[in-house]
């Protein structure tokens, strides 16, 4: 009996190991390929996305494998990107999902709305987009089961998810540079409040960070949250505290000056291991 990974090379899902695997329209009954499959690396990507391969690239896009699929009259467009590493893939996903909507079971986290799935796994980021304008939820949720077996790596969402507070949360992306705007917090995860933002930076140089942060907001106060703490005052951010806690940069900003930003930052230090 052919193995798995056997199967799949001789069905043409993975040309060798590390590969983007490729859609197949076959994973689901009664879908047939319409045209030639497609491959793009971030030199040429801006061809098929129309000037949109920017946020791709933003977020540590390497390469591309796509196929068009038909039944009847109706067609998906399905796409796997490699991003990299799960925290990108995530990320891309977390930047592209429609907040309005809820999430849809299916790797380390995916939504399906009527003509659209994404979802990402590992460090895969996929979709399908569907055409004519009508409710494709059934065929999207039998393809996102397919490709769910097809796509390579970890299920499991980014352990940093759970550091944050649920409460009052309105969002939680990872950005991918600039963190709160500073170029000295390279890239991590931001969660919206109603009244502020939390972050979490994983820098390997996570003191020299901290002491460019006291050097960019001047006058600062200590605070005895994680390895080393300080409380400081700014005209775009507001009254913020950030925290170091072994690798990890974090804190959090609140636009309203009446509230004190220290006992939300111990909350989130008190999460990360």
């Amino acid at each position: 009996m052919l193995r798995p990974v056997v199967l799949l090379l001789l069905l043409g899902g993975v040309a060798s190991a590390g590969d983007v695997p490729a859609p197949l329209c076959g994973l689901v009954p009664g879908w047939t390929q319409s045209g030639a499959a497609r491959t793009y690396t971030a030199d040429n990507l801006s061809e098929y996305m129309d000037g949109n391969s920017e946020g791709y690239i933003r977020y540590n896009f390497q390469e591309m494998r796509g196929i068009t699929c038909k039944k009847g009259n109706v067609t998906f467009v399905i796409d796997i990107s490699d991003m990299g590493e799960p925290d990108f893939a995530y990320g891309w996903f977390s930047a592209n999902r429609d907040l309005r909507q809820p999430e849809y079971p299916v790797g380390m986290g995916g939504q399906i709305v009527p003509r659209r799935l994404v979802f990402a796994k590992g460090p895969y980021y996929v979709e399908i987009a569907a055409d004519p304008d009508l409710d494709h939820t059934a065929n999207l949720q039998a393809f996102a089961a397919a490709l769910a077996k097809l796509v390579p790596g970890d299920d499991k969402p980014p352990a940093v998810l759970d550091w944050f507070p649920k409460e009052n949360l309105d969002s939680l992306k990872l950005v991918p540079e600039s963190v709160l705007g500073l170029r000295i917090l390279k890239r991590g995860y931001v969660a919206q409040y109603p009244h502020g933002k939390a972050f979490v930076v994983e820098d390997e140089s996570a003191k020299d960070v901290m002491l460019k942060l006291k050097a960019r907001f001047g006058e600062t106060t200590a605070a005895k949250i994680g390895d080393e703490a300080f409380v400081a005052a700014d005209q775009y951010l507001g009254r913020l505290c950030i925290f170091r806690k072994g690798r990890y940069v974090g804190g959090y900003a609140v636009s309203d000056t009446g509230l004190d930003p220290s006992a939300s930052a111990a909350k989130l230090a008190a999460k990360i291991p």
